[in-house]
């Protein structure tokens, strides 16, 4: 098959599933996937697709979310290292808030077994991990189901927040930009990680580094309410420096 034809057969690929992966691209075609990075950066500068971490989406606008089930796995083992870095910040007798999101779903798995803790999420999908947990208080918020995305959101959600201060707040992002702050792709779960966000101790974003540099639709908080970002080793260095500046604490797993 010719580059045209390739590039063209995947463009109607992520058309029709929104996202694809390199792997998934080079095996249908059966060419490298240093062959298909080269078709993703000329669709990409074309304008016809946007390049991400592992593969590419649609070129759709800033409240655009990719579902959970084409999230999840990307960057997975990524994800996973910081989970368990990120869980290593918790200590005995801590209050933490877990907010939705597939890095977050990593940092309650690697809690499991901590003791002593008590934990408010608005998660369905968190909550399942941690509901037989041993030594753990588990608080859910209550709210209106999310198909897909198993979260809780609305007014229930929003005021359980509100009743709490919690120790730790780990926030899930769909962006972190130096002048636009944290964003998210969906208003309604926005507005939950607002309320969890301002009532925290500390604040701990955990995101990979295919989130940095982002800007997504709605805003969540500025730069300036986050002590602590949790990333992979592959976020720009330019990046890290200067969150550095602006008092963050970078930590990469």
């Amino acid at each position: 098959m010719l580059a045209e034809q390739r590039r063209k057969r995947i463009l109607e690929l992520i058309e029709a599933k929104n996202s694809i992966s390199v792997a998934e691209l080079g095996q249908i075609f059966g060419v490298s996937e240093m062959t298909i990075r080269r078709d993703l950066r000329s669709l990409d500068r074309e304008g016809f697709l946007k390049r991400v971490h592992g593969g590419a989406i649609a070129d759709r606008g800033r409240s655009y979310e990719p579902p959970f089930l084409i999230r999840a796995p990307e960057s997975a083992g990524e994800k996973e290292a910081i989970g368990r870095k990120a869980a290593s910040l918790v200590k005995d007798g801590d209050s933490v808030a877990l907010d939705v999101g597939s890095t977050t779903l990593q940092v309650a798995k690697a809690l499991v077994g901590v003791q002593n803790l008590t934990i408010i999420t608005s998660s369905l999908r968190i909550a399942a991990v941690l509901s037989s947990a041993p030594g753990i208080r588990l608080i859910v918020t209550g709210g209106i189901v999310r198909e897909g995305e198993m979260s809780l959101v609305g007014h229930l959600a929003q005021r359980a927040y509100q009743d709490f201060r919690v120790d730790k707040a780990f926030i899930g992002v769909g962006g972190l930009d130096l002048a636009n702050g944290l964003t998210e792709y969906n208003l309604e779960d926005a507005l939950v990680k607002r309320e969890i966000v301002n009532h925290a101790a500390r604040v701990i974003v955990v995101a990979d580094s295919s989130k940095l540099g982002r800007t997504c639709f709605a805003s969540v908080a500025p730069l300036s309410r986050v002590h602590t970002l949790v990333t992979d080793s592959h976020g720009p260095a330019e990046l890290m420096a200067k969150l550095v500046q602006k008092g963050v604490e970078v930590i990469q797993a």
